[in-house]
């Protein structure tokens, strides 16, 4: 497959606001794609910006915390002016009895109760919505990241293979030695078996030089006990040559009187 057909096959990011998130939900009947309809300043200006970090949506969640937070203000103090002016300008007051009093306080008791509930549950909400943001804008950033060396990724391939191309022109005639023409993987095994065996020629080396000082005790021990066999062996030698003289002594002495008797005779 081609590498830039792959890229452009890639989903485009776009950069993502709280007001893009929201738009479906403020505007319902506006469809998408209008490009006649026209947002406030604030929704433009945060549209238009291209970044997506989580900082930025925290600060502007916190901003738009903080707007809806005056915005419950003011609607809490004109629903409660225009009640107050309402009762006083009727031309019947109304008056309430104290069991109406017990019965509204028992009921606001229970929507307190409820509104609480309500309020941790869009707690919860908010955080479970936090936490997505923050992976997603994780995986958004690991996107564009990708995106990046895969746009990169076609050069350098091509400039790997211009590379490669010249060191085999480059490369020296082989040599007569099969082993110098070995594969990478073949080459790597031969030279774990070589390093191998020079392991264990070391290690015979190491048990001999260990084994030396007894050998040499030994040969000192087989030295003396040698010398006195020597003196003896020399000792030997020298009687056994001294016989040896001795009877030939002897045998010239006894062929000199038997001629002699001959020629006396």
């Amino acid at each position: 497959m081609d590498p830039d057909a792959a890229l452009r096959a890639l989903p485009s990011t776009e950069t993502l606001t709280i007001i893009d998130i929201a738009q479906p939900f403020l505007n319902p009947s506006q469809p998408d794609n209008n490009q006649d309809g026209k947002r406030n300043s604030n929704a433009s200006d945060l549209s238009s910006s291209n970044n997506t970090s989580p900082s930025l949506l925290a600060a502007d969640l916190a901003h738009y915390r903080d707007l809806f937070t005056k915005l419950r203000f003011s609607y809490v103090e004109q629903v409660t002016k225009e009640r107050f002016l309402k009762t006083i300008t009727d031309k019947e007051p109304e008056f309430v009895e104290s069991s109406e009093n017990a019965e509204l306080e028992e009921r606001l008791r229970g929507d307190k109760a409820a509104l609480k509930e309500r309020k941790q549950e869009v707690a919860n909400l908010l955080k479970e919505l936090e936490d997505q943001s923050r992976s997603l804008a994780q995986r958004n950033e690991n996107v564009r990241l990708k995106t990046t060396q895969l746009e990169t990724l076609p050069s350098e391939i091509t400039n790997l293979e211009r590379i490669i191309t010249d060191l085999q022109s480059a490369a020296q005639p082989k040599s007569s030695n099969p082993l110098l023409n070995l594969p990478l993987q073949p080459t790597i095994e031969l030279l774990e078996k070589r390093e191998q065996e020079s392991a264990d020629l070391d290690a015979k080396i190491e048990a001999l030089r260990a084994a030396l000082p007894g050998k040499r005790k030994q040969v000192e021990r087989l030295r003396d006990e040698l010398t006195p066999m020597q003196a003896r062996k020399v000792k030997t030698v020298q009687e056994a040559q001294e016989a040896r003289r001795r009877r030939e002594d002897g045998g010239a002495g006894v062929r000199g009187m038997s001629w002699r008797r001959r020629g006396g005779g």
